[in-house]
C-alpha cells in the first residue's frame, strides 16, 4: 500500500489550500503532489476510494482531485458517498481521468463533480482549474458566513425590538399606575377637605338653628355647595379611572366628551379643532386621551382660564396635539410633577414622542405633543 503525504513547501509558508489527491497510480500522485506543493498547497495523497472517504472525514480538505478507475470503489461512487455525507458534501471534487467519452464526463458531473480534467494533462491547466474552484469555494464560504451573520444580526434586532416594545409597555403601565395613585391621592385630599368643611358648616347650622335660623340657613347653603363640589370631584375622578373603557371609541368622540364635561364643570366651551387624515393606533389614542383629560383637569383646578383651544392633526408620519389656555400660567422652574405632567411625559416617551411645555406667570400655558404614527 502506498500513501504519500506532502506538507507545505517550507515551515514558514502560508498554505493556499488543503488538497486531497486520490489516484491508484503512484506516479500520478507524485507528479500532482510535487507540482501543487511547489506552488504553496498543502497536499495529502491516498491510493484508493476507502482511504479517500476516511481521510476526507478525518480532516476535511478544501478540494479533492479524484481518479475514476480505481479498484473496489471507483471515483463515481466515492464522489456520491462524499455528497451524501453532510460533513463532506460541500467539498469541491475535480475528476481527473484518462476516460474521454462524453458519457463518462456526464456521469462525473451527475455524481457531484465540479470539473473534469482528462489525462494526460498539463500541470498549468490543472493549477488553473484548482485555483478557479478554490476561489469559487472561498466565495461560497464567505457568502455563507455573511448570511449567518445577517441572520444573527436580524435575530438580535428582532430581540432588541421585542425588548423595546416590552419596555415601552412597562413604562406605559407604570405611568398608568402612577396616574391612578395620583388620582386616588386627589380623591382623598380634595374629598377629605370638602367633607371636613361640610361637617363644620353642618355643626354651625345645627347650633344656630333655634337661636338664629337665618344664619343657620346660610351655613346650610354653604354646606350644600360643599356637598355638590365633593360629588363633582368624585365623578371626575371616577371618569379618569375608567378612561380606558372610553378610548375604545373614535378619538374625536372621546375628546368631544371630555370637552363637554369640561364645559359643564367650568362654564368654558373649549375650541376643539381635530383633523385626523390617517388612522391612529389604540396606544396613541389612549395617550392623547389621557393628555387632554389631564390638561382639562389642570386648567379647571389651577389655571383660572377663560379660553381653551385644542388642535389635533396628523401631518406626515406624526400626530400633533396642541392645548392652549389663557390662564395665569406659572414659572418654568416650578415643580410640576404634582400636576400630572410627569405622567404625560412618561406616556409620550414610551411612544418615542416629544413633549413641550410653554408657560410663564400671567401668560397662560401651552402643551405641544408630537408622536410618530405606529
Amino acid at each position: 500500500m502506498i500513501s504519500l503525504v506532502n506538507d507545505m513547501k517550507s515551515p514558514g509558508a502560508t498554505s493556499k489550500g488543503n488538497i486531497l489527491i486520490v489516484d491508484d497510480t503512484p506516479d500520478n500522485l507524485r507528479l500532482l503532489s510535487s507540482a501543487l506543493t511547489d506552488r504553496g498547497y498543502k497536499v495529502r495523497s491516498v491510493i484508493n476510494g476507502a482511504m479517500a472517504l476516511m481521510g476526507a472525514q478525518a480532516a476535511v480538505p478544501d478540494l479533492i482531485m479524484l481518479d475514476i478507475k480505481m479498484p473496489d470503489l471507483d471515483g463515481y461512487e466515492v464522489c456520491q458517498r462524499l455528497k451524501e455525507n453532510p460533513q463532506t458534501r460541500e467539498i469541491p471534487v475535480i475528476f481527473i481521468s484518462a476516460l474521454d467519452e462524453v458519457f463518462d464526463k456526464v456521469k462525473a458531473f451527475t455524481s457531484g463533480g465540479v470539473d473534469y480534467i482528462q489525462k494526460p494533462f498539463q500541470v498549468e491547466e490543472v493549477l488553473a482549474r484548482i485555483e478557479n474552484q478554490l476561489t469559487v469555494r472561498r466565495l461560497q464560504m464567505q457568502l455563507q458566513a455573511q448570511n449567518q451573520q445577517l441572520q444573527q444580526t436580524q435575530a438580535n434586532l428582532l430581540q432588541a425590538l421585542e425588548q423595546e416594545r416590552s419596555l415601552k409597555q412597562r413604562i406605559e403601565e407604570m405611568a398608568a399606575i402612577e396616574e391612578r395613585n395620583r388620582i386616588a391621592r386627589e380623591i382623598h385630599d380634595s374629598l377629605g377637605h370638602s367633607l371636613t368643611a361640610l361637617n363644620v358648616q353642618l355643626q354651625a347650622a345645627a347650633s344656630l338653628l333655634l337661636s338664629d335660623p337665618t344664619q343657620a340657613q346660610a351655613f346650610l347653603s354653604q354646606a350644600q355647595r360643599l356637598g355638590a363640589t365633593a360629588m363633582q370631584e368624585v365623578r371626575q375622578s371616577v371618569r379618569a379611572l375608567r378612561a380606558d373603557e372610553q378610548v375604545e371609541q373614535p378619538l374625536e368622540e372621546t375628546i368631544a366628551t371630555l370637552a363637554e364635561e369640561f364645559r359643564q364643570v367650568t362654564g368654558i366651551t373649549p375650541n376643539v379643532d381635530i383633523h385626523l387624515m390617517k388612522s391612529v393606533s389604540l396606544s396613541i389614542s389612549k395617550t392623547i386621551y389621557r393628555i387632554v383629560q389631564e390638561a382639562f383637569t389642570n386648567i379647571s383646578k389651577y389655571a383660572r382660564a377663560t379660553q381653551v383651544q385644542i388642535q389635533l392633526i396628523t401631518t406626515g408620519d406624526r400626530v400633533c396635539l396642541e392645548i392652549k389656555d389663557n390662564g395665569k400660567g406659572f414659572s418654568g422652574d416650578r415643580e410640576t410633577t404634582g400636576f400630572g405632567l410627569q405622567g404625560m411625559q412618561e406616556r409620550i416617551a414610551a411612544l418615542d414622542g416629544e413633549f413641550h411645555l410653554t408657560t410663564s406667570p400671567g401668560s397662560g400655558c401651552k402643551i405641544t405633543v408630537e408622536i410618530p404614527l405606529l
